[in-house]
């Protein structure tokens, strides 16, 4: 997962959003913290939607908030034990600034 800080209505905020494989956004939140309680609470919002299938890895950039985030989540099991979280500065090169929610199990 991965974030960008944008101005809204001129205010800065962070802007986290999910991307599938293809590019397709899948889902998108403003943040006003970029820490482990709000990567998890987006987590959470793009597992929960319809359109969204569990993963079998999440790719993020080098953040410490997201392996906290994730341990949150299988803690809750809100995702699955054996989706990996893949951290790595340019496996996402192609959608920098996005979540990549790859593969479905």
């Amino acid at each position: 997962m991965d974030e960008t800080y944008i101005k809204i209505k001129g205010v800065w905020k962070y802007l986290y959003r999910a991307v599938n494989l293809e590019g397709n956004t899948l889902d998108f939140m403003p943040s006003a913290k970029r820490n482990s309680k709000a990567a998890a609470r987006f987590l959470r919002k793009v597992l929960k939607a319809q359109h969204t299938q569990t993963p079998r890895v999440i790719i993020v950039d080098k953040n410490g908030a997201y392996p906290v985030a994730m341990d949150t989540l299988k803690q809750d099991e809100v995702i699955g034990k054996a989706t990996e979280l893949r951290q790595s500065k340019y496996l996402k090169a192609t959608v920098e600034g996005n979540v990549v929610l790859a593969r479905p199990l």
